[in-house]
């Protein structure tokens, strides 16, 4: 390790956040497959470790969002199924073939990419379908399947085995469109039974509306933010045993005072009006952290929490230790847990007005991730 800030990914935790999601799923037989969500580098976790521990614990397939995820989990050792989220009918369709990818066709130039690309080969090309029920990103629209996917469907070199649709407000307790999307994705199904597609396996539910709805769940559910031990605000899952994947810690590198007056940081935002100790962590924005976190963030040191002061800057931050006995070299948590005390995702994503995803995701490459398990 060259730079004192790093990442902790427990993979134990994110084996056993996958066994929790099973159990809770157990109230139902009708739940055949966990498609886990391993985009964004795994949430930031580093996607190849995280891909192959949960393939170890039982995931029936995991999830990204390109094909250049898929390939870089299938480099990885992943075997499992992989899933394409993404438009692809402006991707170079080779490494579905080469690196036997699941796409989604969610519009129709997906499809006759696809149907090209399997036809040149002469193959039969197994996807997933993708239905708008309201979101308005990717999908057929829920509304007008008839005259959409009849053309679709009658592809003879793609073999649909699922079909699946988004929720846009799972997370938001008081919205009625999950509820709204949940009858719409059900009325897209009979239609496309109607059309000939039956039988098929059909998915809709994301960590958020895994909690919130059995009705969601379907015969698969899509955890993403779960894995990772993080419970989407403001919801909470007290009957869901998870444990935080990630520590992101440091180390301090300097401790000075700063005298009455005087202020740290760029812009002087931050000055002090009576004497202060403040240490220097080489963690900023290069590294993910976000601007806000000045006068808001705090990170842990010897179990205690020191107030983040001055800007976080590029590649270091200041926090305010007065009166704490620290010294360059000790242990500085920004996420995780120490001597009994936490900082969580959600908790500083709360502090910047932003939500724990982006958090966790902008976790920068130049972070080094370390692999901690005992299985």
């Amino acid at each position: 390790m060259i730079r004192p800030t790093s990442a902790i990914v427990d993979l134990d935790a994110v084996r056993d956040n996958l066994r929790a999601i099973r159990a809770l799923l157990a109230a139902t037989s009708r739940v055949s497959s966990i498609i886990a969500v391993v985009k964004a580098n795994a949430y930031g976790h580093g996607a190849g470790a995280v891909g192959l521990a949960l393939e170890s614990a039982g995931a029936t397939m995991l999830a990204c969002a390109d094909i250049e995820e898929g390939i870089a989990l299938r480099e990885a050792g992943v075997t499992i199924p992989i899933l394409v989220f993404g438009a692809l009918s402006v991707s170079d369709p080779e490494g579905v073939f080469t690196h036997r990818l699941t796409p989604t066709v969610s519009t129709p130039g997906a499809a006759r990419a696809l149907e090209r690309a399997a036809a040149a080969r002469q193959t039969t090309l197994r996807c997933h379908l993708k239905i708008d029920t309201g979101m308005n990103r990717l999908g057929f629209r829920h509304d007008n399947l008839h005259r959409t996917l009849p053309d679709v469907l009658a592809s003879p070199h793609l073999s649909f085995e699922a079909v699946y649709t988004h929720f846009a407000c799972a997370d938001d307790p008081e919205s009625p469109f999950l509820e709204e999307q949940r009858v719409r994705f059900d009325r897209a199904c009979a239609a496309l039974g109607a059309l000939g597609l039956r039988g098929v396996r059909r998915h809709a539910a994301n960590s958020a509306a895994l909690l919130r709805d059995a009705r969601t769940w379907y015969e698969g559910v899509r955890p993403g933010l779960l894995l990772y031990g993080v419970v989407p605000p403001p919801l909470s899952a007290a009957d869901l045993p998870l444990r935080p994947a990630l520590s992101l810690v440091s180390r301090i590198v300097a401790v000075k005072g700063v005298r009455p007056g005087e202020g740290a940081g760029y812009g002087l935002r931050w000055t002090a009006g009576e004497p202060r100790t403040i240490a220097v962590v080489p963690a900023g924005y290069a590294d993910g952290l976000d601007l806000r976190l000045s006068g808001r963030g705090a990170v842990l040191i010897r179990g205690r929490r020191a107030p983040i002061v001055g800007s976080v800057c590029m590649d270091m931050l200041t926090v305010d230790v007065t009166g704490e006995d620290v010294a360059p070299g000790d242990e500085v948590v920004i996420i995780g847990r120490q001597d009994g005390q936490d900082i969580t995702a959600r908790e500083v994503a709360g502090q910047i007005g932003s939500i724990p995803w982006e958090v966790l995701c902008r976790l920068g490459s130049r972070i080094e991730r370390r692999y901690t398990a005992e299985t």
